[in-house]
C-alpha cells in the first residue's frame, strides 16, 4: 500500500448547519490522496455553506431518501480503495485517515475504527476520550452483539468489503450502520486505534435525539437479524 492509494470520504448531507466544518475537515486531512464526496439528501437548508468548497469537492444532489442511500450513492460513485464515512455535523482530526491507513497496513486488517471526543454545538470538547477497552476477537463479538461501540464517522474501511456484504441497508433510517459493522463482522478482521481522531458532535437537531424510540426498535430488530450468525463465529473463536 502506498500513500498513492485513493480513500474517498462520503459525507451524507440533509439541511445540516455544520456541514462546511466536516468539509474542511476532509480537505484538511495530512494524507495526500483523498476524494471527497459530499451527496446532499434532498437538502432545502444551508447548501449556501458548500458554494466555497465546490471545486474541491464531488457534489451529488438527490431526492431525500435517507442517510444510507445518501452513503450508497456516494459509494457508487467513489474512485477509492478505501472507504470513510463523515456525518456533515462531525469532524476529523488532521491526521485521522493516514494514521488509519498506517494502521490497516501494519495490522493486515480490512476494516479500523478509532477513538473519539464529544463536542457541543459550539465545537467544545466536553468528555474524555470516549474508547474501547481492548478486546478479544470473541469479546468484540459478544460487545457488537449486546449493543454498537462503534462510531460510524471513525471508521475505515476496504472498499473490496461492500462486494462480498453488500451496500448499506436503505429500509433501515437510524441502525444502517450497526448493521453494516454487524455483517462484516463474521469475516474481515478489524483494528483499532485507541487515540481519538474524531470529534462527534451532540447536538438538538441530531436524528439520536429527535428519533430515539424509533432507533431503539431498530437496533432490537437488527440484532435479532444477526445473531445467529454472530452466535455461530462465536463458537468458533471461543472453540466450544
Amino acid at each position: 500500500m502506498s500513500w498513492k492509494t485513493r480513500v474517498s470520504v462520503v459525507i451524507p448531507f440533509y439541511n445540516c448547519p455544520y456541514v462546511h466544518l466536516a468539509v474542511e475537515s476532509v480537505l484538511a486531512q495530512s494524507y495526500p490522496e483523498i476524494e471527497l464526496i459530499v451527496v446532499d439528501d434532498g437538502s432545502t437548508l444551508h447548501m449556501e455553506k458548500l458554494e466555497p468548497y465546490m471545486g474541491r469537492i464531488t457534489y451529488i444532489r438527490k431526492a431525500n431518501g435517507g442517510t444510507a442511500s445518501a452513503l450508497n450513492m456516494g459509494i457508487q460513485a467513489s474512485s477509492g480503495a478505501y472507504f470513510a464515512w463523515l456525518s456533515a455535523d462531525d469532524q476529523f482530526h488532521p491526521g485521522k485517515i493516514i494514521r488509519q491507513m498506517k494502521a490497516i497496513r501494519s495490522s493486515g486488517t480490512s476494516f479500523n475504527h478509532t477513538a473519539y471526543y464529544y463536542i457541543n454545538e459550539n465545537g467544545e470538547r466536553f468528555s474524555e476520550i470516549v474508547r474501547m477497552p481492548s478486546f478479544s476477537r470473541a469479546a468484540l463479538i459478544r460487545t457488537m452483539m449486546a449493543g454498537c461501540p462503534v462510531n460510524g464517522s471513525s471508521v475505515l474501511l476496504d472498499m473490496n468489503i461492500f462486494s462480498s456484504v453488500g451496500l448499506f441497508n436503505e429500509a433501515l433510517l437510524y441502525t444502517q450502520d450497526y448493521d453494516m459493522w454487524l455483517r462484516i463482522l463474521p469475516h474481515f478482521e478489524w483494528s483499532y486505534i485507541n487515540q481519538p481522531l474524531l470529534d462527534y458532535r451532540i447536538h438538538s437537531g441530531m436524528g439520536s435525539v429527535l428519533f430515539s424510540e424509533g432507533q431503539k426498535r431498530e437496533i432490537a430488530l437488527v440484532q435479532t437479524r444477526h445473531r445467529e450468525a454472530l452466535t455461530q463465529v462465536l463458537i468458533k473463536e471461543e472453540g466450544t
